[in-house]
């Protein structure tokens, strides 16, 4: 979970020509299955890609996050590039000591990774629901664990049984 401080500032409404007071005020994020869920169903795209989102994207994810109650919708137009920046180091941190050999082959799965694909590996794994609220990170790494722990040992050729048995 982030506490995220967002700075007020005066902000003009063109629309109604009228000026908005917006207060200094920290609310809790959290990058979740259920955040990117929220934000693919409004942007229809997967969150889980190696494009870039703009700025209205990102602000929109964050509000995707924000899991305070009654927040003043005028705040989310108060986020700064330091707040960005903040939220980013949140997102890409693992949230955990497990790690993963380099040496581990990788298939070049090209295939699309939307939430609802996440939610069928928690199903097909038996992933409990409430895993769904975990940071997104940490339950990527646990359902990569699930599926090395549910993988077949490797068989070893006969070439590697015999240098085994020596």
């Amino acid at each position: 979970m982030l506490y995220l401080t967002v700075k007020g500032r005066e902000l003009y409404d063109s629309e109604h020509n009228r000026f908005i007071d917006v207060k200094t005020q920290t609310i809790q994020l959290e990058h979740s299955l259920v955040s990117i869920s929220k934000w693919e169903a409004r942007w229809k795209k997967p969150f889980l890609s190696n494009k870039t989102m703009t700025v209205e994207e990102t602000v929109d994810y964050i509000r995707c996050m924000t899991i305070t109650q009654n927040v003043n919708p005028y705040l989310y137009f108060c986020i700064d590039d330091d707040n960005v920046k903040e939220v980013t180091a949140y997102v890409y941190d693992p949230m955990t000591a497990t790690w993963f050999s380099k040496d581990e082959k990788k298939s070049p799965n090209r295939a699309v990774y939307t939430s609802e694909v996440i939610y069928w590996q928690m199903i097909t794994l038996g992933i409990p629901f409430e895993c769904q609220k975990w940071h997104l990170n940490r339950l990527l790494t646990l359902i990569h664990v699930c599926n090395e722990k549910n993988t077949p040992p490797k068989k070893l050729s006969g070439r590697e049984l015999a240098n085994r048995n020596r």
